[in-house]
């Protein structure tokens, strides 16, 4: 609606009376009403207002909302009542959001949430606590630590006595929760930029003084992380916020198996630890589940590598990380108590509702190295978790993810995990069986890529037609028609494979996380896909 047209209710002011009603109750019965009944739908029904549509369809374009909402005008007295906000984001704005929480909606690491996430999610909201300061959340900021314990066992596998002394110790801590796996690897590169560049004789270390003088107390022209090429593109932002340069956070190549070649980056370790490299290695990362194959480095490999060499090991286990719950496939994640630090979202395989990200450390003293005070909060001797935080306020989301685990327990989630890495090595093992399409990279967790690859492609097209071109075209028209007809919705990458004739080969993503997605629905998006090709693409090539 634009400003010319939009109307004023002439009935709804803005003073004190009112504004007192708006803030503590509903405004009357009928408001009462009415949030009672979208409370239901949102919380026992939630794609029944959602739609029958996944992608981002046609229906309703993206041009045609953007020319919908176009007015910058803040109204100075009310527009609407409550009760008439939310029948507007119910009704007119929820059908065109994404329906994530579809089985077919298969394309990314979003989806399905438990529906008692929605009920945790309003009583955290509700109570409004801000977790890193002990006087806006008391209890709270307690059960974070606890919580955060909770995981680290899960990761790092330390005894009793350990976690008898940590879990509420005022002095240490096990991790931090913060929104996302962004900031969470932040984090964790943060602290090993700090414990590489740390003070000596005449410098009081990198925190302080900056890059420039950590560079030259310790004798480097440069600091470098080394990840494999499929790294998240989060370590990327991280080298540009901690200020050694995103262009020094190297990707090296990987095996055959989309994991990072140990090979080569034993070379480059010994090449840039020559003096005459005049380069400090602040972090090596291993990913327990790539973004785009969902593949794990080689973590005992990578842990010995680091230890041997006093490097940071830091591991992006966002997404895998959970897969620790599962006493069948907790194996594809071993060596990864070797690890400096650990990265898990919550709002991935702990299907949590946004925004969740932690990272835990082994050492309980590793966060000293970020301390930072203030004189009105987190004052030296405080208990408050800010004092080692990035974020300066946040949310309760340690108390979702602490009554989930309740809720669920280890033996739910080990449910939901093995569902997903078996569902997609069902779905790979149908892709293989259909001459139309080609497995490109096999699930090792619960992700994987393929392509339409026709068989009788050449046939139809002449021997002389650029196969691997043509394919890329193919397969980035296929996903988005599919995407825009809304009725299933898989993603598209790029990946740069080894042994295959094209540089770059276009393929499908498919992440199975939701626990109502079976194989018949897969066979399904492929059917979908298959007749996208011979009605559609075919007859314009």
């Amino acid at each position: 609606m634009t400003s010319k047209t939009k109307k004023q209710n002439p009935q709804l002011v803005a003073d004190w009376q009112t504004l007192m009603r708006t803030f503590i109750r509903p405004e009357n019965e009928a408001t009462r009403s009415t949030l009672v009944k979208y409370m239901e739908q949102i919380l026992f029904g939630l794609h029944d207002f959602l739609g029958d549509h996944v992608g981002i369809t046609e229906e309703a374009s993206l041009k045609e909302l953007a020319e919908r909402f176009t007015d910058t005008h803040i109204s100075r007295t009310p527009e609407k009542k409550l009760a008439d906000v939310i029948t507007d984001l119910i009704e007119d704005i929820a059908p065109h959001a994404v329906n994530v929480a579809s089985p077919y909606f298969i394309g990314h690491m979003t989806a399905a949430i438990p529906f008692f996430m929605v009920h945790l999610k309003t009583i955290v909201a509700a109570l409004n606590q801000n977790v890193v300061k002990l006087e806006t959340s008391k209890v709270v900021s307690i059960i974070e630590k606890q919580v955060l314990a909770k995981i680290h066992r899960l990761v790092f596998g330390q005894d009793d006595d350990f976690y008898a002394e940590h879990v509420q110790h005022t002095s240490t801590t096990l991790g931090s929760f913060v929104e996302d796996g962004t900031l969470a690897n932040i984090t964790g590169l943060w602290v090993a930029r700090n414990k590489l560049l740390h003070p000596r004789p005449g410098f009081a270390g990198v925190e302080h003084e900056g890059m420039a003088a950590g560079l030259r107390a310790h004798g480097f022209d440069r600091c470098v992380v080394l990840v494999s090429r499929l790294g998240h593109y989060s370590l990327r932002k991280a080298g540009g916020v901690l200020g050694i340069g995103n262009r020094n956070i190297i990707g090296l190549d990987v095996d055959a198996e989309n994991r990072i070649d140990i090979n080569r980056l034993n070379e480059v370790i010994t090449e840039l630890q020559r003096p005459a490299a005049r380069t400090g290695i602040m972090a090596v990362v291993g990913i327990a589940g790539t973004t785009e194959t969902g593949t794990v480095d080689p973590l005992p490999e990578l842990g010995r590598l680091c230890a041997a060499h006093d490097i940071h090991f830091h591991v992006d286990a966002a997404w895998g990380g959970p897969t620790l719950m599962s006493d069948r496939y907790r194996h594809l994640l071993a060596g990864i108590a070797l690890a400096d630090s650990v990265v898990i979202d919550g709002h991935k395989q702990f299907y949590m509702p946004m925004t969740c990200g932690m990272t835990l450390f082994k050492d309980p003293v590793s966060m000293e190295a970020v301390v930072y005070h203030a004189k009105y909060i987190n004052r030296p001797g405080s208990v408050d978790l800010g004092i080692r935080s990035l974020p300066g306020s946040r949310e309760a989301s340690s108390l979702i993810l602490d009554s989930a685990l309740k809720i669920m327990g280890s033996q739910g989630y080990a449910i939901l995990i093995e569902h997903g890495i078996e569902t997609a090595e069902k779905f790979a093992a149908e892709i293989n069986r259909r001459a139309d399409f080609e497995l490109v990279t096999p699930p090792q967790l619960n992700v994987l890529t393929y392509r339409l690859h026709p068989e009788d492609l050449s046939k139809a097209l002449g021997e002389s037609v650029d196969t691997g071109q043509l394919l890329n075209h193919i397969n980035t028209l296929l996903q988005r028609l599919q995407r825009e007809a809304g009725r299933s919705f898989v993603s598209r990458t790029t990946l740069t494979l080894k042994d295959t004739p094209e540089a770059d080969t276009v393929v499908l993503r498919c992440v199975i996380m939701n626990p109502m997605t079976t194989l018949d629905i897969l066979k399904e998006i492929l059917n979908e896909q298959s007749t996208i090709y011979r009605e559609a693409i075919l007859p314009s090539l």
